[in-house]
């Protein structure tokens, strides 16, 4: 297996333009929620260099800001503002995650690589965002590749092991690794610790979550480093008996596969559109949202509502079915009875709905939690089965409200903006999403400089990598 991932990192040509364009647009929205993340104070205080006022010669830069970093600092910095508001892309299959984090690592080390390139005396070329886009391809296939047969949170670990994985594999060829190398750095990605998933339930739900990714991508990039220079790998890190990662974390069983790698994942990549909410939960928001509109329309308001019955899938009930005290805003937006409950009162759902001005305020906060209490869940075998199934890929949940009357309200949404079958829908919202986040940022000069390259696919596959992030230095 290990193999398998070296040579398709190294070896595989890109070909596929649907794959390419999804990956212009991941790199844009990817990008723009970790501007987004800027915003707050939780995430750019674990920010910039390790020893402050450390600037590293020829460093990656970290969009939205000044820092010059090493390319393993720059990739936590990076990996962690991507993922802080649960903003960015999504991949549902036997395990879940987020494949653009993989960016964290990607775009650091082809930065420092291209500065220093540029900087040596030989004027070496540095590396192009076309080398940038097939690196997140091939990252987003292997952490999603993974994810399709084989559930690592049912053995208590955290999804960020894949992309550690993916990213060591991807900053590999990134690097000019040998075959040989390669796998040495992929192995011990897998012979590293892994996270558990602790950080992400009940009691323990915490901001190690929104982290727990930048985590992941620099330890890739620490550990493609160390294999460049002569360190050893090993062979049986899954499979040797005992002591390998089958016996030991994952319950003896090996891996199974459902396709060869490819561009499939890039191409059918789950994009957070209009909601900032766990992937699991978006189609109930967008039901929420619906019904609180038909509410408004009948000249109701949430007073009227008796009981709140979401049917889902199975996901859905084992990650983010929560009754009880939410401590914090990493718990409750992995709550789906809080996600139901504010587009109910406000029609909308945003960052900040999470924190905790809303959430502990003495009039809003305890209509909240009013709503979560006559909210209950359950499974619909069907809905679980088409989740499941390659050809449908569908994340549904149906709402139902019963009112002081009698009367029931429902809506059902089985495909969210970002999905593949609602492609074309979704992507001008996509890109006004993109706008939105870089004028949080930046004058409108340097917005537009910004939007006309990265729009323009053919002008940003040939712009060098340093070139472009430069574009968004604060």
């Amino acid at each position: 297996m290990l193999v398998d991932i070296a040579e398709y990192a190294l070896g595989y040509e890109v070909k596929s333009d649907l794959a390419l364009k999804t990956a212009q647009h991941c790199l844009m929205d990817t990008l723009g929620c970790g501007l987004e993340a800027l915003e707050y104070l939780a995430c750019t205080k674990l920010l910039g260099p390790i020893v402050p006022g450390t600037v590293v010669p020829n460093g990656a830069r970290v969009p939205g800001t000044s820092y010059e970093l090493d390319p393993v600092q720059a990739a936590f910095n990076i990996g962690a503002m991507i993922r802080w508001l649960d903003f960015n892309d999504t991949w549902l299959a036997a395990e879940w995650g987020h494949p653009s984090d993989n960016l964290g690592g990607i775009l650091a080390v082809a930065d420092w690589l291209s500065r220093n390139a540029v900087a040596q005396t030989e004027a070496r070329a540095p590396l192009t965002m076309r080398a940038v886009l097939e690196a997140m391809i091939k990252a987003h296939e292997i952490q999603g590749c993974l994810a399709l047969e084989n559930s690592f949170n049912k053995v208590g670990l955290d999804h960020v092991v894949l992309v550690k994985v993916a990213s060591t594999a991807a900053v590999s060829w990134l690097l000019g690794l040998t075959p040989e190398q390669t796998i040495n750095a992929i192995s011990l990605a897998w012979v590293d610790g892994q996270s558990l998933r602790t950080y992400r339930h009940a009691p323990n739900t915490g901001s190690r979550k929104s982290w727990a990714a930048g985590d992941a991508t620099s330890r890739a990039v620490r550990l493609a480093l160390m294999a460049k220079a002569g360190e050893m790998g090993y062979p049986s890190a899954l499979t040797a008996k005992t002591w390998g990662f089958y016996d030991v974390s994952f319950r003896g069983q090996e891996f199974r596969f459902q396709r060869p790698y490819g561009e499939y994942v890039m191409e059918n990549v789950l994009f957070k559109v209009s909601y900032p909410a766990e992937f699991h939960a978006q189609t109930a928001v967008e039901a929420a949202v619906a019904l609180c509109r038909e509410l408004s329309v009948r000249g109701l308001n949430v007073g009227a509502i008796k009981k709140i019955e979401l049917r889902t899938h199975e996901a859905c009930m084992r990650i983010i079915d929560k009754k009880g005290p939410l401590a914090n805003s990493a718990d409750r937006d992995h709550c789906v009875q809080y996600m139901i409950a504010v587009p109910l009162l406000f029609g909308r759902l945003t960052a900040a709905d999470y924190e905790d001005a809303l959430a502990l305020d003495p009039v809003w906060g305890k209509r909240i939690d009013a709503l979560r209490e006559i909210t209950e869940c359950s499974e619909v075998p069907q809905f679980t089965r088409d989740y499941h199934d390659p050809n449908m890929r569908s994340i549904a949940n149906s709402l139902r409200i019963v009112l002081e009357d009698g009367t029931e309200l429902e809506r059902t949404v089985e495909y969210p903006i970002g999905h593949r079958r609602r492609r074309e829908e979704g992507l001008p919202l996509l890109i006004e999403k993109f706008k939105t986040n870089l004028r949080r940022r930046f004058d409108e000069a340097q917005q537009q400089k910004i939007l006309e390259v990265s729009l323009d696919r053919e002008r940003l596959e040939r712009m060098a990598v340093n070139e472009y992030v430069d574009l968004y230095r604060a």
